[in-house]
């Protein structure tokens, strides 16, 4: 993961690749993600009796942020 301070910095970073500006991800965005149940509860003893649950209330945020984050079907 690489942080920029803004999307023009992106652009002009050297790796930067033309058609994966789907992939850019602002902080706030990231921090919603990351605060749902299937982050914050792992330590919780029933855990893995929710992880449907908490997966699909990570894969709604993840929907939110684009297509690029949604699985690829082959």
């Amino acid at each position: 993961m690489n942080l920029f301070r803004s999307e023009e910095h992106v652009r002009n970073w050297r790796g930067f690749k033309v058609g994966t500006e789907g992939g850019l991800v602002q902080l706030p965005d990231m921090i919603k993600l990351f605060s749902t149940s299937f982050f914050s509860k792992r330590m919780d003893p029933d855990y893995v009796s929710h992880m449907r649950e908490y997966g699909m209330e990570n894969a709604s945020i993840q929907k939110e942020m684009g297509n690029f984050w949604q699985p690829v079907n082959h």
